[in-house]
Protein backbone atom coordinates (compact mmCIF):
# COMPACT_ATOMS: atom_id res chain seq x y z
CA UNK A 1 0.00 0.00 0.00
CA UNK A 2 1.38 3.40 -0.98
CA UNK A 3 1.77 5.82 1.91
CA UNK A 4 -0.25 8.99 1.29
CA UNK A 5 -0.15 10.99 4.53
CA UNK A 6 2.19 10.43 7.48
CA UNK A 7 1.68 11.76 11.00
CA UNK A 8 4.89 12.79 12.78
CA UNK A 9 4.68 13.13 16.55
CA UNK A 10 7.48 14.90 18.37
CA UNK A 11 8.04 17.21 15.40
CA UNK A 12 9.46 19.85 17.75
CA UNK A 13 12.02 17.39 19.13
CA UNK A 14 15.51 16.39 18.05
CA UNK A 15 14.64 13.41 15.81
CA UNK A 16 11.25 14.64 14.61
CA UNK A 17 12.58 18.03 13.52
CA UNK A 18 15.10 16.31 11.24
CA UNK A 19 12.78 13.55 10.07
CA UNK A 20 10.16 15.88 8.59
CA UNK A 21 12.39 17.32 5.81
CA UNK A 22 13.68 13.80 5.07
CA UNK A 23 10.10 12.59 4.56
CA UNK A 24 9.27 15.59 2.37
CA UNK A 25 12.37 14.92 0.27
CA UNK A 26 11.14 11.34 -0.20
CA UNK A 27 7.86 12.66 -1.61
CA UNK A 28 5.53 12.03 1.34
CA UNK A 29 2.70 14.24 2.58
CA UNK A 30 3.41 15.10 6.22
CA UNK A 31 1.19 16.14 9.10
CA UNK A 32 3.03 17.33 12.23
CA UNK A 33 1.51 16.89 15.67
CA UNK A 34 2.50 19.11 18.59
CA UNK A 35 1.07 20.25 21.92
CA UNK A 36 2.21 23.73 20.92
CA UNK A 37 2.08 24.14 17.10
CA UNK A 38 3.43 27.70 17.37
CA UNK A 39 6.86 26.21 18.11
CA UNK A 40 7.02 25.00 14.50
CA UNK A 41 6.40 28.37 12.86
CA UNK A 42 10.11 29.16 12.40
CA UNK A 43 10.97 25.83 10.76
CA UNK A 44 12.09 26.27 7.13
CA UNK A 45 9.73 23.49 6.01
CA UNK A 46 6.60 24.79 7.79
CA UNK A 47 4.91 25.81 4.51
CA UNK A 48 5.15 22.26 3.18
CA UNK A 49 3.39 20.44 6.03
CA UNK A 50 0.05 20.36 7.80
CA UNK A 51 0.16 21.07 11.55
CA UNK A 52 -2.31 19.84 14.17
CA UNK A 53 -2.53 20.42 17.91
CA UNK A 54 -2.80 17.24 19.99
CA UNK A 55 -1.56 15.65 23.19
CA UNK A 56 -0.65 11.97 23.55
CA UNK A 57 -2.31 11.99 26.98
CA UNK A 58 -5.63 13.01 25.36
CA UNK A 59 -7.03 10.20 23.20
CA UNK A 60 -9.69 12.36 21.52
CA UNK A 61 -7.12 14.85 20.24
CA UNK A 62 -4.98 11.95 19.01
CA UNK A 63 -7.82 10.51 16.95
CA UNK A 64 -8.43 13.91 15.41
CA UNK A 65 -4.71 14.22 14.56
CA UNK A 66 -4.67 10.78 12.92
CA UNK A 67 -7.81 11.24 10.83
CA UNK A 68 -6.96 10.68 7.16
CA UNK A 69 -3.41 9.47 7.86
CA UNK A 70 -2.00 6.18 6.64
CA UNK A 71 0.95 5.79 9.00
CA UNK A 72 2.53 7.50 12.00
CA UNK A 73 5.88 7.96 13.70
CA UNK A 74 5.85 7.59 17.48
CA UNK A 75 8.67 9.86 18.74
CA UNK A 76 7.28 10.69 22.18
CA UNK A 77 9.24 10.42 25.42
CA UNK A 78 8.43 11.86 28.86
CA UNK A 79 11.97 11.66 30.27
CA UNK A 80 12.67 15.38 30.49
CA UNK A 81 14.00 15.75 34.02
CA UNK A 82 10.85 17.51 35.19
CA UNK A 83 8.59 14.44 35.51
CA UNK A 84 9.64 11.97 38.22
CA UNK A 85 7.59 9.00 37.00
CA UNK A 86 8.20 9.28 33.27
CA UNK A 87 7.49 5.54 32.87
CA UNK A 88 3.86 5.93 33.89
CA UNK A 89 3.33 8.87 31.53
CA UNK A 90 4.99 6.98 28.67
CA UNK A 91 2.79 3.95 29.39
CA UNK A 92 -0.41 6.00 29.27
CA UNK A 93 0.67 7.87 26.13
CA UNK A 94 1.46 4.59 24.34
CA UNK A 95 -1.87 3.05 25.34
CA UNK A 96 -3.73 6.10 24.04
CA UNK A 97 -1.74 6.09 20.80
CA UNK A 98 -2.31 2.37 20.12
CA UNK A 99 -6.07 2.73 20.71
CA UNK A 100 -6.35 5.86 18.57
CA UNK A 101 -4.32 4.24 15.78
CA UNK A 102 -6.69 1.25 15.80
CA UNK A 103 -9.73 3.53 15.56
CA UNK A 104 -8.11 5.56 12.78
CA UNK A 105 -7.17 2.33 10.95
CA UNK A 106 -3.53 3.31 10.48
CA UNK A 107 -1.58 0.82 8.40
CA UNK A 108 1.72 1.21 10.30
CA UNK A 109 3.36 2.84 13.33
CA UNK A 110 7.13 3.36 13.35
CA UNK A 111 8.62 3.64 16.82
CA UNK A 112 12.20 4.51 17.76
CA UNK A 113 13.05 2.76 21.03
CA UNK A 114 16.14 1.59 22.87
CA UNK A 115 18.50 -1.37 22.65
CA UNK A 116 19.18 -3.69 25.58
CA UNK A 117 18.66 -7.39 26.26
CA UNK A 118 19.89 -7.79 29.84
CA UNK A 119 17.57 -9.30 32.44
CA UNK A 120 17.92 -6.19 34.62
CA UNK A 121 17.36 -3.28 32.27
CA UNK A 122 17.48 0.27 33.64
CA UNK A 123 14.20 2.07 34.25
CA UNK A 124 14.78 4.14 31.12
CA UNK A 125 15.45 1.21 28.76
CA UNK A 126 12.75 -0.92 30.35
CA UNK A 127 10.22 1.85 29.73
CA UNK A 128 11.38 2.26 26.11
CA UNK A 129 10.79 -1.43 25.41
CA UNK A 130 7.48 -1.48 27.28
CA UNK A 131 6.22 1.30 24.99
CA UNK A 132 7.05 -0.87 21.99
CA UNK A 133 5.07 -3.80 23.39
CA UNK A 134 2.06 -1.59 24.12
CA UNK A 135 2.04 -0.12 20.61
CA UNK A 136 2.27 -3.63 19.13
CA UNK A 137 -0.85 -4.59 21.07
CA UNK A 138 -3.05 -2.47 18.77
CA UNK A 139 -4.35 -3.39 15.33
CA UNK A 140 -1.82 -1.31 13.37
CA UNK A 141 1.39 -3.00 12.22
CA UNK A 142 4.37 -1.70 14.23
CA UNK A 143 7.99 -1.36 13.19
CA UNK A 144 10.02 -0.95 16.36
CA UNK A 145 13.57 0.25 15.84
CA UNK A 146 15.92 -0.25 18.79
CA UNK A 147 19.00 1.94 18.83
CA UNK A 148 21.71 2.84 21.32
CA UNK A 149 23.65 6.12 21.35
CA UNK A 150 22.77 8.41 18.43
CA UNK A 151 25.71 10.52 17.25
CA UNK A 152 24.75 13.82 15.68
CA UNK A 153 25.20 17.53 16.32
CA UNK A 154 22.97 18.49 19.23
CA UNK A 155 21.91 14.98 20.29
CA UNK A 156 21.74 14.42 24.04
CA UNK A 157 24.23 11.53 23.88
CA UNK A 158 26.69 13.45 21.73
CA UNK A 159 26.52 16.56 23.92
CA UNK A 160 27.17 14.49 27.06
CA UNK A 161 30.10 12.71 25.41
CA UNK A 162 31.46 15.94 23.97
CA UNK A 163 31.48 17.91 27.20
CA UNK A 164 32.88 15.07 29.30
CA UNK A 165 35.78 14.66 26.88
CA UNK A 166 36.52 18.34 26.29
CA UNK A 167 36.22 19.55 29.88
CA UNK A 168 38.07 16.71 31.60
CA UNK A 169 41.54 15.77 30.24
CA UNK A 170 41.81 13.25 33.07
CA UNK A 171 38.85 11.39 34.54
CA UNK A 172 38.27 9.05 37.46
CA UNK A 173 35.17 7.33 36.16
CA UNK A 174 32.62 4.67 37.11
CA UNK A 175 33.14 1.17 35.71
CA UNK A 176 30.34 1.76 33.19
CA UNK A 177 32.91 3.43 30.89
CA UNK A 178 33.84 -0.13 29.89
CA UNK A 179 30.30 -1.15 28.99
CA UNK A 180 29.97 -1.95 25.29
CA UNK A 181 27.77 0.17 23.06
CA UNK A 182 27.01 0.36 19.33
CA UNK A 183 26.59 4.05 18.40
CA UNK A 184 24.82 5.01 15.20
CA UNK A 185 24.96 8.22 13.16
CA UNK A 186 21.85 10.41 13.03
CA UNK A 187 21.99 10.42 9.20
CA UNK A 188 21.72 6.62 9.21
CA UNK A 189 18.84 6.68 11.71
CA UNK A 190 16.89 9.05 9.45
CA UNK A 191 17.44 6.84 6.39
CA UNK A 192 16.17 3.81 8.30
CA UNK A 193 13.13 5.66 9.66
CA UNK A 194 12.06 6.77 6.17
CA UNK A 195 12.57 3.26 4.79
CA UNK A 196 10.63 1.72 7.69
CA UNK A 197 7.48 3.75 7.07
CA UNK A 198 7.56 2.74 3.40
CA UNK A 199 7.55 -0.96 4.34
CA UNK A 200 4.73 -2.77 2.51
CA UNK A 201 2.58 -5.48 4.04
CA UNK A 202 0.84 -5.74 7.38
CA UNK A 203 3.50 -7.55 9.40
CA UNK A 204 5.10 -6.05 12.49
CA UNK A 205 8.90 -5.88 12.83
CA UNK A 206 11.46 -5.45 15.58
CA UNK A 207 14.74 -4.24 14.11
CA UNK A 208 17.91 -3.63 16.06
CA UNK A 209 20.00 -0.91 14.45
CA UNK A 210 23.54 0.25 15.14
CA UNK A 211 26.61 1.61 13.45
CA UNK A 212 29.52 -0.55 12.22
CA UNK A 213 31.56 -0.13 15.45
CA UNK A 214 31.07 -1.80 18.82
CA UNK A 215 32.84 0.39 21.36
CA UNK A 216 33.04 0.98 25.09
CA UNK A 217 32.21 4.45 26.37
CA UNK A 218 35.92 4.81 27.09
CA UNK A 219 36.65 4.02 23.42
CA UNK A 220 34.08 6.62 22.38
CA UNK A 221 35.63 9.35 24.54
CA UNK A 222 39.12 8.57 23.26
CA UNK A 223 37.80 8.48 19.69
CA UNK A 224 36.13 11.86 20.14
CA UNK A 225 39.37 13.35 21.49
CA UNK A 226 41.26 12.04 18.46
CA UNK A 227 38.79 13.46 15.94
CA UNK A 228 38.59 16.79 17.79
CA UNK A 229 42.39 17.10 17.91
CA UNK A 230 42.56 16.93 21.71
CA UNK A 231 45.42 15.32 23.68
CA UNK A 232 44.86 11.69 24.65
CA UNK A 233 42.45 11.49 27.60
CA UNK A 234 43.45 9.73 30.82
CA UNK A 235 40.50 7.59 31.97
CA UNK A 236 40.70 5.61 35.23
CA UNK A 237 37.62 3.47 36.02
CA UNK A 238 36.91 2.85 39.72
CA UNK A 239 34.06 0.82 41.29
CA UNK A 240 33.07 3.41 43.90
CA UNK A 241 31.19 5.95 41.78
CA UNK A 242 27.50 5.03 42.04
CA UNK A 243 24.84 6.21 39.52
CA UNK A 244 23.70 8.74 42.13
CA UNK A 245 27.18 10.28 42.32
CA UNK A 246 27.68 9.99 38.57
CA UNK A 247 24.55 12.00 37.79
CA UNK A 248 25.91 14.95 39.80
CA UNK A 249 29.30 14.60 38.14
CA UNK A 250 27.70 14.63 34.67
CA UNK A 251 25.37 17.45 35.76
CA UNK A 252 28.35 19.62 36.68
CA UNK A 253 30.37 19.28 33.46
CA UNK A 254 27.76 18.69 30.73
CA UNK A 255 24.67 20.64 29.57
CA UNK A 256 22.35 17.93 30.95
CA UNK A 257 20.32 18.73 34.08
CA UNK A 258 20.63 16.06 36.78
CA UNK A 259 17.01 15.01 36.25
CA UNK A 260 17.89 13.87 32.73
CA UNK A 261 21.39 12.65 33.60
CA UNK A 262 20.23 10.21 36.29
CA UNK A 263 18.13 7.80 34.11
CA UNK A 264 20.73 8.02 31.34
CA UNK A 265 23.57 7.13 33.71
CA UNK A 266 21.57 4.22 35.12
CA UNK A 267 21.19 2.91 31.55
CA UNK A 268 24.95 2.89 30.98
CA UNK A 269 25.28 -0.31 33.01
CA UNK A 270 23.44 -2.21 30.26
CA UNK A 271 25.33 -3.46 27.21
CA UNK A 272 23.55 -2.10 24.14
CA UNK A 273 24.87 -3.86 21.05
CA UNK A 274 23.14 -5.33 18.00
CA UNK A 275 22.85 -9.09 17.43
CA UNK A 276 21.94 -8.75 13.73
CA UNK A 277 22.73 -5.49 11.91
CA UNK A 278 21.79 -6.63 8.41
CA UNK A 279 18.65 -4.48 8.23
CA UNK A 280 20.55 -1.30 9.10
CA UNK A 281 23.27 -2.11 6.56
CA UNK A 282 20.72 -2.85 3.85
CA UNK A 283 18.52 0.21 4.40
CA UNK A 284 21.39 2.71 4.60
CA UNK A 285 23.48 1.29 1.79
CA UNK A 286 26.54 1.49 4.01
CA UNK A 287 26.75 2.57 7.66
CA UNK A 288 28.68 5.60 8.89
CA UNK A 289 31.64 4.84 11.16
CA UNK A 290 31.76 6.32 14.66
CA UNK A 291 34.66 8.65 13.89
CA UNK A 292 33.04 9.89 10.68
CA UNK A 293 29.79 10.56 12.59
CA UNK A 294 31.73 12.56 15.20
CA UNK A 295 33.54 14.51 12.48
CA UNK A 296 30.24 15.38 10.78
CA UNK A 297 28.66 16.43 14.08
CA UNK A 298 31.58 18.69 14.97
CA UNK A 299 31.61 20.26 11.51
CA UNK A 300 27.87 20.99 11.67
CA UNK A 301 28.18 22.47 15.17
CA UNK A 302 31.13 24.69 14.27
CA UNK A 303 29.34 26.04 11.18
CA UNK A 304 26.16 26.84 13.17
CA UNK A 305 24.15 24.54 10.90
CA UNK A 306 22.46 22.53 13.65
CA UNK A 307 18.89 21.80 12.53
CA UNK A 308 17.64 20.62 15.94
CA UNK A 309 19.05 20.22 19.45
CA UNK A 310 18.19 17.97 22.39
CA UNK A 311 17.16 21.03 24.45
CA UNK A 312 14.47 22.05 21.93
CA UNK A 313 11.87 20.01 23.82
CA UNK A 314 10.18 21.88 26.68
CA UNK A 315 11.31 20.78 30.16
CA UNK A 316 7.68 20.49 31.25
CA UNK A 317 4.51 21.03 29.22
CA UNK A 318 2.79 22.20 32.42
CA UNK A 319 5.09 25.19 32.95
CA UNK A 320 3.29 28.54 32.51
CA UNK A 321 4.18 30.86 29.65
CA UNK A 322 3.46 34.58 29.17
CA UNK A 323 1.19 33.63 26.27
CA UNK A 324 -1.11 31.52 28.49
CA UNK A 325 -4.61 32.93 29.05
CA UNK A 326 -5.51 34.20 32.53
CA UNK A 327 -7.99 31.37 33.08
CA UNK A 328 -5.12 28.84 32.88
CA UNK A 329 -4.57 29.57 36.57
CA UNK A 330 -0.77 29.67 36.80
CA UNK A 331 0.81 32.89 38.08
CA UNK A 332 3.72 34.65 36.42
CA UNK A 333 5.69 37.63 37.62
CA UNK A 334 6.86 40.23 35.11
CA UNK A 335 9.70 42.73 35.30
CA UNK A 336 9.42 45.10 32.33
CA UNK A 337 11.85 47.96 31.74
CA UNK A 338 12.47 50.27 28.78
CA UNK A 339 15.03 52.74 27.49
CA UNK A 340 15.64 54.70 24.32
CA UNK A 341 18.27 53.51 21.83
CA UNK A 342 19.71 55.44 18.91
CA UNK A 343 20.17 52.19 16.97
CA UNK A 344 17.59 50.97 14.49
CA UNK A 345 14.95 48.47 15.58
CA UNK A 346 16.56 45.80 13.39
CA UNK A 347 19.98 46.34 15.00
CA UNK A 348 18.55 46.24 18.50
CA UNK A 349 16.74 42.99 17.75
CA UNK A 350 19.91 41.49 16.24
CA UNK A 351 21.85 42.37 19.40
CA UNK A 352 19.10 40.90 21.57
CA UNK A 353 19.04 37.59 19.68
CA UNK A 354 22.78 37.13 20.35
CA UNK A 355 22.42 37.12 24.15
CA UNK A 356 23.59 34.01 25.97
CA UNK A 357 25.61 31.03 24.83
CA UNK A 358 29.17 31.80 23.78
CA UNK A 359 28.45 35.55 23.48
CA UNK A 360 27.31 35.84 27.08
CA UNK A 361 25.51 38.87 28.50
CA UNK A 362 26.21 42.51 27.70
CA UNK A 363 25.96 43.81 31.26
CA UNK A 364 27.47 42.37 34.49
CA UNK A 365 28.32 39.09 32.77
CA UNK A 366 30.01 37.97 35.99
CA UNK A 367 26.65 38.16 37.77
CA UNK A 368 25.07 35.89 35.18
CA UNK A 369 27.96 33.46 35.66
CA UNK A 370 27.17 33.36 39.39
CA UNK A 371 23.49 32.88 38.61
CA UNK A 372 24.44 29.96 36.37
CA UNK A 373 26.52 28.35 39.12
CA UNK A 374 23.62 28.71 41.57
CA UNK A 375 21.27 27.10 39.04
CA UNK A 376 23.70 24.18 38.61
CA UNK A 377 23.88 23.61 42.37
CA UNK A 378 20.13 22.97 42.55
CA UNK A 379 20.17 20.55 39.61
CA UNK A 380 19.59 22.98 36.74
CA UNK A 381 21.67 23.39 33.59
CA UNK A 382 23.21 26.75 34.49
CA UNK A 383 25.06 28.26 31.54
CA UNK A 384 26.18 24.86 30.23
CA UNK A 385 23.28 24.32 27.87
CA UNK A 386 24.37 27.16 25.59
CA UNK A 387 22.26 27.54 22.49
CA UNK A 388 21.57 25.87 19.13
CA UNK A 389 22.60 28.88 16.99
CA UNK A 390 24.62 31.99 17.99
CA UNK A 391 22.10 34.47 16.53
CA UNK A 392 18.94 32.65 15.43
CA UNK A 393 16.04 32.10 17.83
CA UNK A 394 13.07 29.73 17.59
CA UNK A 395 9.98 29.65 19.74
CA UNK A 396 10.33 27.23 22.65
CA UNK A 397 14.04 26.50 22.32
CA UNK A 398 16.48 26.79 25.19
CA UNK A 399 19.09 29.52 25.64
CA UNK A 400 21.25 28.78 28.68
CA UNK A 401 18.77 28.54 31.57
CA UNK A 402 16.12 30.51 29.64
CA UNK A 403 13.44 29.32 27.24
CA UNK A 404 12.09 31.40 24.35
CA UNK A 405 8.44 32.06 25.20
CA UNK A 406 7.62 34.36 22.28
CA UNK A 407 9.40 36.17 19.48
CA UNK A 408 8.42 39.75 18.60
CA UNK A 409 11.03 41.39 16.28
Amino acid sequence: MAIVRILVTGATGYIGGRLVPALLAAGHTVRCMSRNPAKLTEQPWIGEVEVVSADALDRASLENAMAGCDAAFYLIHSMDGAVADFGERDRLAAENFAAAASNAELSRIVYLGGLGSDDELSKHLSSRQEVGRILAGGSAAVTELRAAVIIGSGSVSFEMLRHLTEVLPAMVTPTWVRTRCQPIAIRDVLKILVAAVEESGDESHLWEIGGPDQLTYEDMMRGYAEVAGLPRRIIIPVPVLSPSLSKHWIGLVTPLPTGVAKPLVESLKNEVTVTDNSIAEELTGGLTSYKEAVERALRTSSHSEMATRWSDAAPSPAEPLPTDPEWAGAKLQFDERSLVSLASAADVFWAFTRIGGAVGYYSTDWAWQIRGIADSLIGGVGLRRGRRHPEELRLGEGVDFWRVASIEP
